[in-house]
């Protein structure tokens, strides 16, 4: 047992692999224990073992097997990995188990397999159990089989896909071996469980005998519907629910629900394989269909017989089949061969299924009229065929033919057409049969039942029931008003009889509540009967749920209605009575009528009706009206009173009272009876009579609205028009149409018939009569309002004057929503608010469009036409289609016959000649105008093709398909488009360009869908192939779509969809997945019904628009008319239901308008810069990104949310981009008034703006660009300055749209580009147009660099950034671009430059090819202009750059980086001097101030020393005169506006005067704000300038010459102590750098470096001041370049040691002043090690605490900061005279004195040397002499205190000082003394004890007021400049110690001099001596 102990120490995997089986059954065995235990699914145990499962189930050991197995089970289970090893494990099963003698090894293998089934991995392991039945071994195969029996039976066929095991069933049966063929029984038993009769097809070819066998098998399955009862992980609610039913003892009711649900009707269709038969069609086919004999016709058609048996086809292209076949059935004589035809249209039709239905519209028509042959056989064939055919296709698509066909003379086709109709509502739902299709077939199908012929009758009552049944009651009676009751009974009969397809059980009580189907398809239904009705009819049961009863006075198609009915008895339904729709009387005779007057009237009204006197017919009129008053509605017996008033005189009453009384009770009788059509009759002819007298015109205005709320108004105005035009009276003919206008507006639109109106409107618009023409005109108008723009095509032939005047009066209407309907609605059931509502508003739209009068084209579609169109020669194809468009234009509005046009026209969608193409796609565009909502029946053989186009390489051909594709949804609605498969077979297709054109289509349509067909889901695999695209567009759009994909069909569905897919992709197409759902869009809610109406009156509303938006009411909203979509100028759309008076809206609607009249743009103070903020903080997402996500778009909704206004930001974020272009045109309103609120958004505006750019949507972006035009218009005006940050997160995104195709875009952006450098330097613009040539599109690429080009031909070469040469490196970079354009463009950019830079343009742009040059060097010569002048622009655009607002932005940068004089070297280096010598070049008659700049021998441009020809300077030049003011004496005034003191500054450094610019500069720095924004690069070139131009020798020839350099000098200071220190200091230390280096290349005297040296001195003693408000770290970067460039070694070389000096006291000083803590501030440098400065700074500081132990160092201070400019001797000789002077006798005091200062003053001065050569005692005494002064100071320090002069005080001289000026300021006089002087004292305390001050930098110097301010002996002959720096300094000083001592208080502003230098070095003697008797007196 050695070997035993060995192994069982391993780890448990360990043990698993090893080669032992014993070992391993031990580790098998602590596995399953060690499995069972984990809790946690996801603990990283469970990893180890991922690669070992496999060999666990493939063990070779049967013994360690079965353990294997037995943990590999448990580890299925319970891992949450264990997903991964499906497959492997799956395979080792099915090879390496199921052929296992032990049972237990088979089962456990069977039960991992359904324990992957459970985790989701059903697809794998099915896979893996269909290949083992590949396998030569018979027990493996009936282990599968098992297998998946077993796996079906638990879990159900939802989850175990059949047609992959349906497939191979056949095979199996075959097999040899008895065991698997019983096993296949069993599984065939299982699946016929599950699917029922669907499961017969696909065996029919089976063993005739195993068949039998089946049959009786499948007898035995019990009929109850299966029931899954293992659930996947996912399903654990549905779980919860069948053990709950168990629970509750089986098989509860509630299951039933989930039985529909459970069990999903399989498809035997879907488990066939598909057979392609169009290549087996006999060669001879087409030739032998036309024989003359028809036996060959016979043998054709039989063969196609054969073929189209097959039960499921393979889609291709059938078209000519379809018509070989319809021509038989059309015209052959043989009635045979028409039955054989129709057998195989069925047969087609049946095995393509949905993929026929394109071909259904011309075959439709042919079978109908073939109905009148009479033989049975044909008959039934026929019914077969167009029954099959029907199923393919939907009712709504071959209406129109099926109504053609339904009053045909023939009574056959007549009832065939009938008995069609009812077969195929039988397979209809509520929702597939609306009332819009309902209403055409009932109104046909009513006059079948009144025919003659018996056998149409019935075929009539049929389908009525069917129709009742189907529809419901509720929806169909409306349409039943007129018939009797004798045949309503019948079709209610007949209803009854009726068995629906979807399981509709018959009798009554379910049906007659609500009409509803229960949703559920009957097994055995063979037929493909679209699962699209199933879900409608699961989804929405019945039309009503509210109210169950059916309100007898549901609306009439025909307007609403006003009847006699009461609040819609829910009891009367059938019988007739006065709560039928309508009052239907027949006509009474006047004996008859005079009897029941007489009943209800008093016998003296009767008899007085007809009185000789007035009076007396007056006063019967009084009783006549008292008696109507009091009569109830039931006995009121209308026509017999109105006859009675029609009696003589009737309506030729001549007195005006009795006349008025006589029209009124009219009205009443009208109002409080049942009113019939019948009695209308005889009074309207009398009211249109009276209706223009001036005295009754009211009274019969009253009358005509009360009828028509009686009769509804659709019959009564039809009437009455009738009445009025068939009279002369012009007055009758305008007040009828003005009551007619009135009436429309209180009743609504629905109903009317425009048709019956607009042929009388045009007879009044041709009146002679104004008054009639003016009413007509008022008509049209309100029509307008209902019928929207589509009403103007009836009047498009009217004279222009008319017409002009018709226009004017819709240009009023537009924007005003039609009032709601306040009459003929008010006898409504009000609860009864129903679909048919929605459908009635629908129609108004519809109704107008189908009365257009529409011309069959179809004879002109020749066949000749149809031949010119598929010519060969491409001319005579164009000439075709140009005849084609010449047809449909004349026409105008077309019918939808249009013969073989569409097959001719589909030919041309794929002509190689692309301009036919586009042609094509236009005829099809206009032909969907032009043919409306009919143009559907073509979606499928005319849309999808040019769906295919979308894929065309041409941008051009692509966008006009997708203009064709919109224009035809538009008239059809999406879903034809989605039904079918084609959709799916499209985005197959691997295009590109077709993709992403499709995808983008879809994700803009589908989200306005309220629900789409099933079909959608084909597309669902293609989407995720185009999630993983090579096409990163297409991806992109794919990502777009997936959130309306998934918001139609549901993240489970699309979730499923994705187990098809490789591994890899699943888990990313998961991930999208779980992101889209997140984003996923609320499906469109269902249009508000029209509840708010009340009864009897105007309905409040919910939501008035204000006019803006009015028109857009009707987008989204599906009840509004479908016409409104062209131009929805506020049609009647539900939601907007309120009565909006001619101004006033109601009362309810004040407070939405008050939102929307508050400012649009919030202001919020600091907003913008508080947004900047979190954005550099990282503390938002940064804008930037190649498509916006959403976290984007939600982060700018949120920073918007504060800022602008809740509605528009509605608007703005809105999915539908018509709310988008409001949103805009309501900015563009509030542009101008709301400027302020604008600015503050800005940065949120443009973002918004961005996000427009990417959307699909022609008009949101040209929208976009027109508003930003007018925005930067509005900033430019206002001085505004973008932000950086504005700019970055805007600019790149509108650089995007400048390679836009089309060109008004192109041409728009451009315009923007040029508009933004007014607010944008066109510097800055630079990089970004820069990085858009970068693009991969190569239109964008050849803008931007046009844009350039113009860019530097406006402003010259300073724009090119990062410098001129690499910005021209990059540009010539595109001369060879593949792209003709590019080249162009890029070329043409070069030369603009070589006209403005000259040759010099050939250095810049580096090394060409050969041919790129040689293009450019024609280019250039071509170009005739010779290299001009300085840029014109560039004057312009400094004033430009400065117009910021906020004094934060970047601006003086710009300013002066481009004033210095390296812009004008470069820009004048062009000039070519050829000219004359009185006409100087242009840019030396330009600013004057620069050419004084300039300089021969020093050239700013660091490395390249050029010489200028100077000579023009020196020419007799007149020097304009300053046209800008010179500079104002209240400049201090104007500080409190910064932009305008700004713009006057800087327009003044443009001066052309050197005094004004240098005052100007002066000013600049004088205000601090200002100075302190100058960016380090700014102040490098401007002391470069200075410098540079202090050292010109030319300047001392100019008679002001000293005056300049005076200026300039006093200049420097200014710069040197106002400017940012630490920009200023970093300034000069890189300038002394690059000096140096250009002076070791002799480029540069050395006197340029002295100056720069000497500022930094100057610098280095105001660092005591600043130090703290210093960034050292920068400051120390930039030492550690300096060094780094510079080594000690390299700069001792040098020949000067001011260098070494220099950067050794600044670093010593900085050390003095900070301490240690100075090594903390090296944290900006990478790499410590490449320099000296990190032990430089040790050494240092080392140095200093050896030396002055604990100095004092604001002692250290004071000196350093009083000490001025050190002599120029020496430093040996000076150190040498020191301690001459302390060896002698008489001046050691002095000489230890001036040692001390010295030493003060360079803290790093080696006085080593002196002191090594000297004694010990010398070197003693010398130290202890300078502490003795050391502490001789300290004292004078606290003396100086006690006096109460205040140390804050010195600060006063720089306003900047960082010190806090304490209360104490001004109390010198010896009063109480501020805080801080006791806080100084106690610090001298401290030291003397040797304590540590923490924080003695941040005190303000003490001593600094006592030291001794020396004048120091200035050389001038080398330092002009230098005594220029001090004096201003001095003079500043001397004057404010002379302030302090006489006690006076100096008020910190900018000091002037006041004193002269030599009275206030007398005070300061004075001074001294004072404190020197001070401190004798106090020793």
């Amino acid at each position: 047992m050695g070997d035993d102990s060995e192994w069982m120490k391993l780890p448990i995997d360990q043990k698993c692999e090893h080669k032992l089986w014993k070992a391993r059954l031990n580790g098998y065995e602590e596995a399953l224990k060690l499995f069972q235990k984990i809790d946690d699914e996801k603990s990283p145990e469970w990893s180890k073992y991922l690669g070992l499962i496999k060999k666990f189930v493939t063990d070779s050991n049967a013994v360690a097997q079965l353990k294997g197995l037995e943990a590999a089970l448990a580890y299925v289970e319970n891992a949450h990995v264990a997903g991964k090893t499906t497959g492997e494990v799956a395979s080792g099963v099915v090879n390496k188990v199921f052929n296992q003698p032990k049972a237990r090894a088979k089962e456990l293998g069977e039960d991992i397999c359904l324990m992957y089934i459970e985790i989701e991995k059903g697809e794998a392991i099915q896979e893996e159990l269909l290949k083992g039945l590949d396998n030569k071994n018979p027990k493996i195969i009936v282990a599968c089989i098992e297998t998946l029996r077993k796996a079906l039976s638990e879990f159900g066929s939802k989850i175990i896909s059949l047609k992959p095991i349906i497939k191979v069933l056949p095979k199996l049966f075959e097999s040899r071996e008895k065991a698997v063929r019983d096993e296949a029984k069993l599984l065939a038993v299982e699946i016929y469980r599950w699917i029922r009769d669907a499961l017969r097809p696909p065996l029919q070819n089976i063993n005739s005998v195993q068949l039998k066998e089946l049959e009786e098998e499948w007898i035995k399955v019990s009929s109850a519907a299966p029931k899954q009862t293992r659930f996947l992980r996912s399903q654990q609610e549905l779980k919860a629910k069948f053990e709950q039913q168990q629970g509750l003892g089986g098989d509860a009711d509630g299951g039933d629900d989930d039985e529909e649900e459970a069990v999903p009707q399989v498809d035997a269709y879907e488990l066939l394989e598909a057979v392609e038969i169009l290549s087996k069609l006999p060669k001879d086919f087409y030739e032998k269909i036309e024989a003359k004999k028809w036996q060959e016709r016979k043998e054709a058609l039989e063969a196609v017989e054969v073929l189209v048996k097959n039960p499921k086809l393979e889609s291709g292209d059938y078209a000519d089949l379809v018509k070989a076949l319809k021509k038989v059935v059309g015209k052959d004589t043989n009635v045979m061969l028409v039955a054989l035809a129709a057998k195989c249209l069925a047969g087609l039709a049946t095995g393509l299924r949905k993929k026929f239905g394109q071909y259904a519209g011309h075959v439709v028509p042919t079978i109908l009229e073939k109905f009148k042959e009479k033989k049975p056989q044909v008959v039934q064939a026929l019914q077969e065929a167009i029954d099959a055919i029907f199923l393919t296709t939907t009712l709504q698509n071959i209406s129109e033919d099926i109504l053609a066909v339904m009053d045909n003379k023939n009574p056959t086709i007549k009832q065939q057409t009938s008995l069609f109709i009812a077969r195929s509502f039988r397979h209809c739902t509520p929702s597939t049969l609306p009332k819009s299709l309902l209403k055409p077939f009932c109104a046909a199908l009513l006059k079948h039942i009144n025919d003659s012929a018996p056998e149409v009758r019935d075929a009539g009552f049929e389908a009525l029931g069917t129709a009742l049944k189907v529809a419901g009651e509720k929806a169909v009676n409306p349409f039943l008003a007129d018939v009797d009751k004798l045949k309503l009974d019948r079709i209610k009969e007949c209803a009854e009889k009726v068995e629906l397809v979807y399981g509709k059980k018959t009798g009554g009580a379910a049906e007659k509540k609500e009409g509803k189907p229960v949703a559920g398809k009957a097994a055995a239904l063979p037929g493909p009967a679209g699962d699209k009705e199933t879900k409608d009819a699961a989804t929405k049961p019945g039309p009503l749920k509210k109210t169950s009863a059916v309100k007898a006075g549901a609306p009439p198609k025909k307007g609403k209605p006003a009847t006699a009915a009461g609040t819609g008895g829910a009891g009367a339904k059938g019988k007739k009575g006065p709560e039928t729709k309508e009052i239907f009387e027949s006509e009474l005779s006047i004996e008859v009528c005079e009897e029941k007057a007489a009943a209800v009237l008093p016998a003296s009204c009767i008899q007085q009706l007809d009185s000789g006197n007035w009076k007396e017919r007056l006063a019967c009129m009084e009783e006549f009206q008292k008696a109507v008053e009091l009569m109830e509605r039931s006995e009121m017996p209308c026509q017999a009173l109105v006859r009675m008033l029609a009696k003589k005189p009737g309506w030729k009453e001549t007195n005006f009272q009795v006349m008025q009384m006589k029209l009124h009770i009219v009205a009443l009788i009208a109002q409080k009876g049942n009113f019939s059509k019948t009695s209308a009759q005889v009074v309207l002819d009398g009211l249109v009579d009276k209706v223009g007298d001036v005295k009754c015109g009211t009274n019969a205005k009253e009358a005509m609205t009360a009828i028509a709320e009686a009769c509804q108004l659709p019959w009564t105005a039809e009437q009455l028009v009738a009445m009025a035009f068939s009279q002369k009276n012009p007055k009758n003919q305008s007040e009828t149409l003005n009551w007619l206008a009135n009436a429309i507006k209180e009743f609504g639109f629905s109903g009317l018939n425009v048709k019956a109106f607009i042929s009388n409107v045009k007879t009044a618009l041709a009146a002679t009569n104004p008054a009639v023409r003016t009413s007509a005109i008022t008509l049209l108008g309100v029509m307008y309002l209902y019928v929207g723009p589509s009403l103007r095509m009836f009047f498009e032939d009217e004279k222009p004057a008319l017409l002009s005047q018709i226009d004017a009066e819709f240009e009023k209407m537009q924007g005003q929503t039609a009032p709601a309907p306040t009459r003929g609605i008010s006898r409504h059931n009000v609860g009864g608010v129903d679909d048919g509502e929605e459908e009635e508003q629908e129609e108004v739209g519809n109704d107008v469009v189908d009365l257009l009068p529409r011309t069959d084209i179809g004879d002109k579609i020749t066949a000749e036409l149809v031949s010119k169109i598929g010519d060969k020669n491409w001319k005579i194809r164009k000439e075709g289609l140009d005849e084609v468009t010449s047809i449909i234009n004349e026409a105008k509005f077309i019918q939808p016959n249009i013969g073989e046009l569409p097959a001719a026209l589909k030919g041309r969608l794929n002509d190689s000649n692309k301009i036919l193409v586009q042609q094509t796609l236009s005829i099809l565009q206009q032909l969907a105008t032009a043919m409306g909502p009919n143009i559907k029946q073509y979606v499928k053989n005319l849309g999808i093709p040019v769906i295919t186009v979308l894929g065309d390489s041409k941008n051009n051909v692509r966008a006009a398909a997708l203009a064709t594709v919109n224009a035809w949804a538009e008239q059809t609605g999406m879903k034809e488009w989605l039904e079918g498969e084609d959709l799916s077979e499209e985005l197959k297709k691997e295009n590109p360009f077709l993709r992403q054109e499709l995808l983008g289509w879809l994700a803009e349509k589908l989200p306005a869908l309220r629900s789409v067909p099933s079909d959608l889901l084909l597309c669902v695999p293609h989407l995720y192939s185009c999630l993983e695209d090579r096409n990163g567009d297409v991806r992109k759009k794919a990502q777009d779509a997936l959130p309306f994909f998934m918001m139609h069909l549901g993240f489970e569905k699309m979730a499923k969809a994705t187990g098809k897919l490789k591994p890899t992709s699943k888990d990313q197409v998961l991930a999208m997945l779980e992101k889209a759902k997140a984003n996923m869009p609320a499906k469109p809610a269902p249009p508000a019904k029209a509840s708010s109406r009340v009864v009897g009156g105007a309905a409040p509303a919910k939501f008035q628009p204000t006019s803006a938006f009015a028109d857009d009411l009707g987008s989204n909203n599906m009840e509004s008319k479908p016409d409104l979509k062209k131009a929805k100028a506020g049609g009647l759309s539900s939601k907007t239901k309120g009565v909006q008076g001619k101004k006033v809206p109601s009362k309810p609607n004040l407070k939405e308008d008050d939102d929307k009249s508050g400012p649009i743009f919030i202001i919020v103070p600091n907003g913008k810069e508080q947004r900047m903020k979190e954005e550099k903080a990282l503390k938002v997402l940064k804008w930037n990104f190649t498509t916006p996500r959403d976290e984007y778009i939600e982060q700018l909704k949120t920073q918007m949310s504060t800022c602008v206004a809740k509605w528009l930001q509605d608007e703005m974020f809105h999915a539908d981009f018509q709310h988008h272009n409001k949103a805009l045109t309501v900015m563009i309103e509030h542009l101008e008034s709301e400027k302020d609120g604008v600015i503050s958004c800005l940065d949120l505006i443009l973002k918004w703006l961005t996000l427009r750019f990417f959307d699909t949507n022609t008009s949101v972006l040209m929208k976009a660009l027109e508003y930003l035009k007018l925005l930067f218009n509005m900033l430019s005006q206002e001085e505004y300055h973008l932000t950086e940050n504005e700019a970055s997160s805007f600019i790149p995104y509108l650089i995007l749209k400048v390679g836009e195709p089309k060109d008004v875009i192109r041409k728009d952006v451009r315009a923007i580009l040029n508009r933004m450098c007014l607010i944008y330097p066109a510097s800055k613009m630079f990089p970004f147009i820069m990085e858009g040539t970068k693009s991969k599109n190569s239109k964008q690429r050849a803008e931007c660099l046009e844009e350039l080009g113009c860019l530097v031909g406006s402003y010259g070469m300073n724009v090119c950034q990062p410098t001129p040469g690499k910005a021209l490196k990059e540009m010539a970079a595109h001369i060879g671009d593949r792209d003709n354009t590019v080249r162009n463009a890029a070329l043409n950019t070069i030369v603009t430059v070589y006209n403005v830079h000259g040759d010099q343009v050939f250095k810049l742009i580096g090394n060409l090819s050969e041919k790129d040059m040689s293009m450019l060097e024609e280019r250039i010569k071509r170009s005739a202009k010779r290299p001009s002048s300085a840029p014109v622009r560039q004057a312009e655009e400094k004033p430009q750059r400065t117009q910021s607002i906020s004094a934060n932005t970047s601006m003086i940068r710009k300013g002066q980086a481009e004033d210095m004089s390296s812009k004008l070297n470069q820009n004048r280096n062009v000039g070519n001097h050829s000219e004359t010598a009185h006409t100087v070049p242009r840019e030396f008659q330009l600013d004057l101030d620069e050419i004084e700049n300039d300089n021969g021998t020093v050239r700013c441009e660091m490395p390249a020393l050029v010489q200028h020809k100077l000579d023009d300077i020196f020419e007799p030049v007149l020097i304009p005169e300053p046209k800008i003011r010179a500079v104002s004496p209240h400049f201090d005034d104007m500080h409190s506006n910064t932009a305008s003191t700004i713009n006057f500054v800087i327009s003044q450094v443009a001066s052309g005067d050197i005094n004004t610019s240098i005052q100007a500069l002066t000013q600049l720095f004088q205000i601090e704000s200002l100075a302190r924004e100058a960016s380090t690069g700014v102040l490098k070139d401007l002391m470069h300038g200075l410098i540079t131009l202090m050292l010109d020798s030319r300047i001392e020839d100019l008679e002001e010459g000293e005056q300049v350099i005076r200026s300039v000098n006093l200049l420097v200071v200014k710069v040197l102590e106002k400017s940012d220190q630490t920009n200023i200091l970093s300034a000069l230390l890189v300038l002394l750098q690059d000096s140096l280096l250009a002076t070791a290349n002799l480029e540069v005297a050395p006197k340029f470096s002295e100056l720069v040296m000497k500022c930094l001195w100057r610098m280095v003693r105001l660092l005591p001041e600043t130090i703290n408000s210093i960034n050292l770290d920068r400051i120390l970067l930039d030492i550690h370049i300096f060094m780094k460039v510079f080594p000690k070694e390299k700069l001792k070389q040098c020949k000067s040691e001011f260098p070494i000096r220099t950067l050794k006291t600044l670093l010593h000083t900085l050390c003095k002043l900070k301490g240690p803590k100075i090594l903390d501030h090296l944290t900006m440098i990478d790499n410590k090690n490449e320099s000296e400065l990190e032990a430089h700074l040790c050494r240092v500081m080392k140095h200093s605490m050896d030396q002055t132990g604990k100095a004092d160092k604001d002692t250290e201070k004071g000196a350093s900061r009083i000490e001025e400019k050190a002599s120029k001797a020496k430093v040996n000789d000076i150190l040498a005279e020191i301690f001459k002077k302390i060896g002698s006798k008489e001046n050691t005091k002095e000489g230890l004195a001036e040692l001390y200062e010295y030493k003060k003053k360079y803290s790093d001065a080696d006085i080593e040397p002196f002191l090594k050569n000297s004694s010990q005692f010398f070197q003693s005494y010398v130290e202890r002499g300078l502490r003795l002064i050391e502490t001789e100071r300290e004292g004078k320090g606290r003396i100086a205190t006690s006096t109460g002069i205040s140390p804050q005080m010195e600060g006063t001289c720089v306003p900047a000082s960082t010190h806090t000026v304490s209360s104490s300021i001004g109390n010198t006089n010896g009063e109480e003394v501020g805080p801080s002087v006791y806080l100084e004292r106690l610090k001298i305390l401290r030291q003397r004890c040797g304590l540590d001050n923490a924080k003695q930098e941040d005190r303000t110097p003490l001593t600094s007021l006592l030291s001794k301010p020396t004048l120091p002996t200035v050389a001038s002959s080398t330092d002009m400049l230098h005594s220029k720096l001090s004096q201003l300094r001095e003079s500043r000083e001397q004057y404010q110690h002379l302030d302090l001592d006489s006690n006076q208080t100096h008020s910190s502003g900018i000091g002037t001099t006041l004193a002269s230098p030599s009275s206030a070095a007398a005070n300061i003697d004075d001074l001294k001596k004072r404190l020197e008797r001070i401190k004798s007196s106090r020793k």
